[in-house]
């Protein structure tokens, strides 16, 4: 019981940092990439981009890089530049 106890209290802890969004910089809308713009953007590097979202200040993205390996990538949406990103090994 004891066991389970301190895995439930370790998962509970744990999740907010795995699972936390990317803080990108607050820019006026008029001054962001438009998304279609960006898409193609990202496709021309090799990204295939299964979805695309903005999640709050930025533009996020799930789906493969040019090696095929699955990525979720956070973008500034102002500037392009990757913010946060995660890639399958």
């Amino acid at each position: 019981m004891k066991k389970l106890l301190l895995t439930a209290l370790i998962a509970a802890f744990a999740a907010p940092a795995v699972f936390a969004a990317a803080k990108c910089e607050t820019h006026p809308k008029s001054e962001w990439i438009k998304q279609e713009d960006f898409k193609k953007q990202l496709e021309g590097q090799g990204y295939k981009i299964d979805k695309f979202k903005v999640s709050g200040q930025c533009y996020e993205i799930y789906g493969k890089n040019k090696d095929d390996k699955k990525v979720e990538i956070y973008f500034d949406t102002k500037t392009g530049k990757p913010v946060k990103s995660e890639v399958q090994q």
